[in-house]
């Protein structure tokens, strides 16, 4: 471990979609990587499929929303393969809601449980070492929180994922002052829609419709160049601010009648 110079990314949700689709664009670069899911066989039948062998993937199997679990594989993670150099808290769910109807509480718990406490989670157990090699180098290495453009106004029918991606925004704002001085980046990325098995199932038009590849190839290169905040398209960055121009009364006759997003079940 100690020998292997190629630098360490450890991504979670890396199951499918863009979890799996950073894998590969990291893999591609030379990369080793650390891979968290629930579904572990499903990256470990993908890796094979990639002929990556155990010297440039560990496959860790943890449910973010399980705190001990999570911190768990991040330690094994550096006790295995070493300090990341990147971290990237990919792991999210989206469902929607409505707060009318009792089961869907539990369906907003979930939803920040995941996208919110698992993100801190996830960060939590490399934040020390990473500050420890900042100071000591000047780079202590990147954390990256994977956000929404949906965290820029909030959707009907979908509150509880445009609350849990707003507070990623701020989460990870706080967190990249707090740890800037000791030179560790924290970058937030907005997909908008991107083609995933989780943006197949919404029943709304979706404009500017990226596949997973190319979102994962835009993430790469922000990430690498460390920008602090990017949307990605550029596209539906300009729509969301647009967006986010309009008058309270516009906007909802704007958004009225649109299709919300599925319930759980529905």
């Amino acid at each position: 471990m100690g020998e292997n110079k190629l630098p360490l990314v450890f991504i979670t949700g890396a199951s499918s979609g863009i979890g799996q689709a950073l894998a590969a664009r990291y893999a591609a670069a030379g990369w080793r990587l650390a891979l968290v899911a629930r579904r572990a066989a499903e990256i470990e039948a993908w890796a094979a499929a990639q002929g990556l062998g155990a010297d440039r993937v560990q496959v860790y199997r943890a449910d973010v929303r399980d705190t001990a679990e999570i911190i768990a594989a991040a330690r094994d993670c550096i006790a295995r393969q070493g300090l990341p150099d990147v971290v990237i808290a990919n792991a999210g769910i989206s469902v929607g809601v409505d707060t009318a109807e009792f089961e869907d509480l539990e369906v907003m718990r979930a939803t920040w449980e995941t996208n919110n406490l698992g993100m801190a989670a996830t960060f939590h157990p490399f934040i020390a070492p990473m500050r420890e090699r900042g100071q000591a180098s000047g780079h202590g290495g990147t954390l990256v929180g994977i956000a929404s453009v949906a965290a820029i106004r909030g959707l009907p029918g979908h509150a509880a994922y445009c609350a849990s991606k707003a507070a990623v925004v701020s989460y990870c704002e706080s967190l990249r002052g707090e740890l800037r001085p000791f030179g560790v980046r924290v970058v937030t990325l907005l997909p908008g829609y991107v083609d995933t098995p989780l943006t197949r199932e919404n029943r709304y038009p979706m404009p500017f419709l990226m596949p997973a590849g190319d979102f994962a190839e835009q993430a790469f290169q922000t990430i690498d160049q460390g920008v602090s905040y990017r949307v990605i398209p550029w596209q539906m960055g300009v729509v969301a601010k647009l967006l986010r121009l309009l008058p309270d009364a516009l906007f909802d006759r704007l958004l009225e009648g649109r299709p919300r997003k599925h319930r759980r079940g529905g």
